[in-house]
């Protein structure tokens, strides 16, 4: 019954209106694919808004505006922080919205567009050499709601450029200190989503601490998509994505 209880007070807090907004005294966190923005998108009414794909811009459908937001290609490492233009609405199998500017700065795979999105308190500070403002948005006049900064890479490692499409992918659809309630939301999903593939579903014991309930591999992001939109239905809201792992 402990479990149970565990269970469903799980989902009820896993559940949120769209384009509710995040209130948490611990920054936004979340890894998955990013929606590059293309105006073809915009004008058959998949992205409820416009952007301007000459800058780098990007938009999170429930972080207020103006939120500062540094995202990462874990691939590379090499990351930047924006600001949050505005909240356009966007499928929501996606982390995040940005131009093709940002993907091309972050040497991000078009066919993977993996990457991790943090949220910038404003009252925390960043090991950096030099924060600038970058000369494509010296452009915008200065009564536009946008800025953005570069932040120099922390990490030392030689940056991997090359792409591997073949890459396994998971979606980590919960972590629970004890293996009995990973087990029991585990037999809950196979219960109630009979269209999922199960021989896919699985706990994986990271440690005495920690095992977590994930649903993969997958090598193609449309396969990833249906299972993980099915997941967001069930009730799971912010899931998110690794690879090789």
């Amino acid at each position: 019954m402990k479990f149970k209880l565990i269970f469903f007070l799980f989902i009820l807090l896993s559940c949120s209106p769209q384009l509710s907004t995040i209130n948490q005294k611990q920054p936004y966190t979340a890894k998955g694919f990013a929606y590059i923005y293309n105006n073809l998108d915009f004008n058959e009414k998949i992205i409820k808004g416009r952007m301007n794909n000459d800058l780098m811009q990007i938009s999170h459908q429930n972080l207020k505006t103006g939120t500062l937001i540094k995202i990462i290609n874990p691939k590379n490492n090499k990351n930047i922080v924006l600001k949050n233009i505005k909240r356009i609405k966007y499928p929501k199998f996606y982390k995040v919205l940005i131009t093709k500017p940002v993907a091309k700065k972050l040497n991000l795979n078009p066919n993977l567009p993996l990457l991790e999105i943090i949220e910038v308190k404003k009252n925390k500070s960043f090991i950096a050499k030099k924060a600038k403002i970058y000369n494509e948005e010296k452009k915008i006049p200065s009564k536009a709601p946008i800025a953005s900064v570069q932040i120099s890479n922390i990490s030392r490692n030689k940056t991997n450029t090359s792409t591997n499409i073949n890459e396994k992918i998971f979606i980590l659809v919960a972590s629970f200190y004890s293996f009995e309630a990973a087990e029991l939301l585990k037999q809950r999903i196979i219960k109630e989503l009979t269209k999922l593939d199960i021989k896919k579903l699985k706990i994986k014991k990271l440690n005495s601490k920690e095992t977590q309930v994930i649903l993969g591999p997958y090598n193609s992001v449309n396969l990833l998509k249906n299972d993980y939109i099915m997941l967001q239905n069930f009730g799971f809201e912010e899931l998110n994505i690794n690879v090789n792992e």
